[in-house]
């Protein structure tokens, strides 16, 4: 445990499932009253940072630390929390490399990935982008070994453990298996919360076809982001 500024705490666990269960006994006794009022409760891959522990009494947040070494962290059960369905439209161009790597049929990369359910470990990169587990590891892929310039928003992708959905139009070097056809779900400022895709939340991809009315603008509007790249990269 590390002092993080002048009212935070952060705690360092040693991989990312001892992370996320911390994160949810931590929410658990928040909720309870077994928590002084720490303000924001933050994870990361291997983090979580206690922020805004008040200063009053004096000692608050050594005292706090005291106690967190004490606990018994049970395992995370993975019903637990809220759930999320998000339709996925599986089409992505990288589909066959993740297959290879995967050793199987471009056809079960759909099936193994839609068959899986995932919690949200942690949010970052982007607002509304949230780092998904629950892939076995003999289903990690690495990153792409040159990042596109420009990835559609609603882009469903993999890298290393993690399931990730790009929220916005962005740079991103992760594999690339398929889209959200309506990515404006994964942020939204007048939701609260703002996130569909918060730290704790349970989320199943449903496979979906694509409708007939939408390949036409799709197309199109893949041929301008093509287009776009070729631009981009002779400009450099």
């Amino acid at each position: 445990m590390l002092p993080a500024g002048r009212h935070g705490l952060l705690v360092e666990l040693p991989a990312g499932a001892g992370a996320e269960a911390f994160h949810a006994e931590l929410l658990r006794r928040r909720a309870l009253g077994g928590l002084p009022a720490v303000r924001e409760i933050v994870p990361g891959a291997r983090t979580v940072l206690l922020d805004g522990i008040p200063d009053r009494p004096p000692g608050t947040a050594e005292r706090l630390a005291r106690s967190l070494v004490t606990w018994r962290i049970p395992p995370l059960p993975r019903d637990a929390g809220t759930a999320v369905e998000i339709p996925v439209v599986y089409d992505g161009p990288d589909l066959a490399d993740v297959a290879s790597v995967w050793g199987v049929a471009v056809s079960e990369v759909a099936h193994i990935h839609s068959g899986t359910e995932f919690r949200v470990a942690f949010s970052g990169f982007a607002p509304g982008f949230g780092y998904l587990t629950g892939l076995p590891d003999r289903f990690r892929v690495p990153r792409r070994a040159t990042p596109r310039t420009r990835v559609p928003a609603g882009s469903l992708a993999l890298a290393g453990p993690y399931t990730g959905v790009y929220p916005r139009l962005s740079p991103g070097g992760w594999q690339l298996i398929g889209r959200m056809p309506e990515p404006g779900r994964l942020w939204d400022q007048d939701r609260d919360p703002a996130a569909l895709l918060t730290p704790g939340t349970r989320v199943r991809f449903v496979e979906t076809a694509e409708p007939a009315e939408g390949t036409a603008g799709r197309l199109a509007a893949g041929a301008r982001a093509a287009e776009e790249n070729r631009t981009e990269e002779a400009d450099r």
